[in-house]
């Protein structure tokens, strides 16, 4: 069996903060995030845009990257996004 691969995600918020994530389908998550049905950091911020993702080829991989990342400072998370825009 294939793994089923995930997606690392940053989340800007409506107020400016960042939100770290991972999902199978980006955008389905986000239509998630703007709906309300998201996570409740989000869902009291408002989802803006996704401006970061990454692949990782399983939920282990990206669980383990997403820790990875929420960890950096924000200046550290912002460096990351212009890296791969």
């Amino acid at each position: 069996m294939i793994p089923t691969p995930y997606f690392v995600y940053i989340l800007e918020c409506a107020d400016g903060t960042l939100y770290t994530g991972i999902a199978t389908d980006i955008a389905r998550r986000f239509t998630e995030h703007a709906s309300g049905k998201g996570s409740k950091y989000v869902f009291a911020r408002g989802a803006k845009r996704i401006i970061y993702s990454e692949q990782c080829p399983d939920k282990g991989t990206a669980l383990k990257r997403e820790i990875a990342i929420k960890r950096l400072p924000r200046n550290k998370k912002l460096e990351l996004v212009r890296a791969h825009e």
